[in-house]
C-alpha cells in the first residue's frame, strides 16, 4: 500500500481498481509538478483553483513548474476561508471554467487547503459532467484528511458538506515545503486530524504522537512520518468503504459535534475545522464516558494532548456567543450520518476503540451538551 521512491519520498497507493491513485509525500513536489502532469495528461489544459493566501505563498512555485513544462492553464482565485465552500463560489468556478473553454478531457487542479480541495473536487465532479482532477494540498489538514478519499462538496446554511459528490482525484501531491508557510493555529488545526486516526483504532499511534508531538510541530523527520501514517490509515478506510456506507463513518469521530459548532459559528475564523474536530473528539469521549462506555481518564488524556497542541477542547473555548443547545441539536439532526431521522454518533470504548452508535438518544445528547458547554 505504500513505498519509498528513489528521491526518499513516501508513496501511499489508494487501491480502488480503475479509480486507483497515489499520494506522494515529500519535499519539492510543486517544483516537479509540471513534468508529472505533462506525463500523466499529455495535451491537456489545466484549470487551477486556489485561494488568495495560497496564491501569494505557493503559486509562483507551481507556476514556474507548469510553464517550464509548457502547460497551458487558467488560474481561478477565491477568497480564503470556509465561506468559499458556497453555492456562489461553486457557480463562479464553473462559469470561469466554461468561459476558459476547458474541455471534459482537461484537468482541474486543487492548490490549497481543505476548502479549496473540497470545492475544486466538486467542481471537477460536475463540470462537463465530470473532469479529472489533481489534489495539491498545502495545509496539514488537507494533506492528512480532506485531499484523500474523494469526498467533495460545499456547505449549506443547513449544515456542513451537505451538498457534494464522491469524486476521486487522479493524484495527490503533498508537498511538505508548503507547510512552512502555515501559522501555528492552522498547523494545530491539521494536527487534530492526525490525532483522530490514533483515537479511532490505533492506540499505539496515539502513544507515539504523545511522545513525538513537539518534533512534529517543529518540522522534524517525525512530521513526515506522522503525515504518511495518517494517509495510510485513511487509505484503509477508503479502500474498504469508498462511499461511506459502513466502517468509513468512523473517520467522522468528533465531526458530528464539530460540524454543528462550525455551522453555528457561521463557518468563520472564530472556529477552524480542525479546532471544531478537536472539541468534537473531546466531547465524543466525554459523552461515551458519561454513558459508561469509556474510561473517564481517557477523556482527560485526549483533552490534555490536544490542549498541548494549542487546540480548543470545549465549547467555552470558542470566542463569542455560541447558540443555545436546542439550536445545536437542530444542526446535529442535519448531520450526514443521520439515517431516517435517527442520530448515529461515532462514540468510543476508549482510546483506539471507536464505533458507530446507532439511534443515539436525542435527549441524552442534549443533556450532555447543556452540562458541558
Amino acid at each position: 500500500m505504500n513505498s519509498n521512491n528513489d528521491k526518499g519520498r513516501t508513496i501511499v497507493h489508494i487501491g480502488l481498481g480503475e479509480r486507483a491513485y497515489d499520494i506522494e509525500i515529500g519535499h519539492g513536489l510543486l517544483e516537479e509538478a509540471g513534468e508529472k502532469l505533462h506525463s500523466m495528461f499529455p495535451g491537456s489544459r489545466l484549470g487551477i483553483i486556489t485561494d488568495c493566501n495560497v496564491r501569494d505563498s505557493q503559486w509562483e512555485r507551481l507556476k514556474r513548474s507548469l510553464e517550464g513544462a509548457g502547460l497551458d492553464y487558467h488560474l481561478i482565485t477565491l477568497p480564503a476561508g470556509e465561506a468559499s465552500k458556497s453555492y456562489e463560489k461553486l457557480q463562479y468556478c464553473l462559469e470561469e471554467i466554461l468561459a476558459a473553454r476547458l474541455e471534459r478531457g482537461d484537468v482541474i487542479i486543487a492548490l490549497g487547503g481543505g476548502v479549496v480541495g473540497d470545492l475544486a473536487g466538486f467542481v471537477a465532479a460536475i463540470a462537463r459532467r465530470g473532469m479529472d482532477f489533481v489534489q495539491m494540498p498545502t495545509s496539514l489538514l488537507a494533506q492528512v484528511d480532506s485531499s484523500v478519499g474523494g469526498k467533495t462538496g460545499i456547505n449549506s446554511g443547513h449544515g456542513k458538506n451537505l451538498v457534494g459528490a464522491f469524486h476521486q482525484p487522479r493524484l495527490v501531491l503533498a508537498d511538505l515545503d508548503a507547510l512552512d508557510s502555515l501559522c501555528p493555529r492552522q498547523f494545530a488545526a491539521g494536527y487534530a486530524e492526525i490525532v483522530k486516526y490514533g483515537l479511532i483504532d490505533d492506540e499505539e499511534f496515539f502513544f507515539w504522537l504523545e511522545e513525538n508531538q513537539s518534533r512534529i510541530m517543529e518540522g522534524g523527520a517525525e512530521r513526515a512520518q506522522a503525515i504518511a501514517r495518517a494517509c495510510r490509515a485513511k487509505s484503509r478506510f477508503v479502500i474498504a468503504d469508498e462511499r461511506e456506507d459502513g466502517m468509513r463513518a468512523l473517520l467522522n469521530l468528533g465531526h458530528t459535534f464539530g460540524h454543528a459548532l462550525e455551522t453555528a459559528t457561521g463557518y468563520s475564523l472564530r472556529l477552524l475545522h480542525g479546532e471544531a474536530v478537536a472539541i468534537g473528539m473531546v466531547m465524543a469521549h466525554g459523552f461515551s464516558a458519561s454513558k459508561g462506555l469509556a474510561p473517564g481518564q481517557d477523556t482527560v488524556r485526549v483533552r490534555r494532548h490536544l490542549q498541548k497542541a494549542g487546540l480548543p477542547t470545549s465549547i467555552s473555548d470558542i470566542e463569542g456567543e455560541v447558540p443555545a443547545t436546542e439550536k445545536l441539536m437542530q444542526l446535529i439532526a442535519q448531520d450526514k450520518k443521520v439515517k431516517r431521522g435517527k442520530l448515529n454518533f461515532i462514540l468510543t470504548r476508549g482510546i483506539g476503540k471507536a464505533f458507530v452508535a446507532q439511534d443515539t438518544d436525542r435527549d441524552e445528547v442534549a443533556r450532555f451538551i447543556e452540562e458541558t458547554r
